[in-house]
């Protein structure tokens, strides 16, 4: 199995690449001050971004977001404020906020999906100009998952590629609305109230591209795996021992892949990558809970 560490990218994590799709071609637009809703790492994102092309950032998270990533927006001189409850109570507070300021959304921009496609492109050309059979994937709002979807099938369009690689997609146990509706049958996730976990970067309760990622799941042959909370800590210091040091919502990919396997949904003859999403830098107050335990 071959991992590939977002945590490369200029901020830590994977969203760098939507971001930066995203504020050029705001930019380009004219908009000079932007508003976004994160759980943490895409706020920091966009704060830095919105930094190198000179545009005001103002960034939503829950009260109860890492400290890092709220020092790094913070830092690139980003407006922070601090929202009372859940994930998708920051959300609701970004959309009332909207008729004030431009809302620049990463679950919303179609732009932010275009610039995530390219993590598909590296993958194949890291293997070699060749895809993997399976990717494993943690998911919150799914953009990752559309990511990898759009960008593979332009390849395999192209006659790059012969076959698409099945999308193997964790989400914690605590806050799983794609996972329930995939095993579900159904379409769409239903509203359900979930549990605080420490992989926060998918705790998001009302994806809004849910039809979406559960057709791109589906239609790579693909499948869901919702991960047990008491899994994530001992998966985030095995990666530790390893010399790559991700945060829990990264290392859910581990008893994923176990899970996976378990189901029959991997075998010795995959190729697989599993996706980092982030730096454990960017969750030092997780971080410092796993090792206090």
């Amino acid at each position: 199995m071959a991992v590939k560490v977002e945590s490369c990218n200029p901020t830590a994590s994977f969203k760098d690449r939507g971001t930066s799709v995203v504020i050029s071609t705001l930019r380009a637009q004219g908009i000079h001050a932007v508003l976004e809703d994160s759980s943490g790492n895409g706020g920091s994102s966009f704060a830095a971004y919105c930094a190198a092309a000179g545009m005001d950032a103002q960034i939503l998270v829950p009260e109860t977001t890492s400290s890092s990533k709220i020092l790094q927006s913070r830092v690139h001189g980003a407006s922070v404020n601090l929202i009372p409850g859940t994930r998708q109570d920051t959300a609701d507070e970004a959309l009332r906020r909207s008729a004030e300021r431009f809302y620049a959304s990463h679950n919303w921009h179609p732009q932010f999906i275009e610039g995530t496609k390219l993590i598909a492109y590296e993958m194949w050309e890291d293997l070699g100009f060749t895809t993997p059979t399976a990717i494993v994937i943690p998911a919150g709002a799914g953009s990752l998952v559309l990511g990898c979807a759009i960008g593979f099938s332009e390849l395999c369009r192209a006659g790059e590629i012969t076959h698409l690689p099945r999308l193997l997609v964790a989400q914690p146990a605590h806050c799983s609305p794609l996972v329930h509706a995939f095993t579900s049958g159904v379409d769409a996730v239903e509203l359900a109230e979930w549990r605080r976990t420490i992989a926060e970067g998918t705790s998001i309760a009302r994806p809004v591209r849910d039809r979406e990622v559960l057709r791109a799941i589906r239609d790579s042959g693909g499948a869901m795996t919702a991960v047990p909370e008491e899994k994530l800590r001992p998966a985030t210091l095995e990666l530790a021992k390893t010399g790559l040091y991700t945060e829990p919502t990264s290392a859910q990919v581990v008893p994923a892949v176990e899970q996976f396997a378990r189901n029959g949904q991997l075998s010795r003859d995959d190729t697989i990558v599993a996706v980092l999403t982030g730096s454990g830098l960017k969750a030092s107050t997780a971080m410092t809970q796993l090792l206090d335990r």
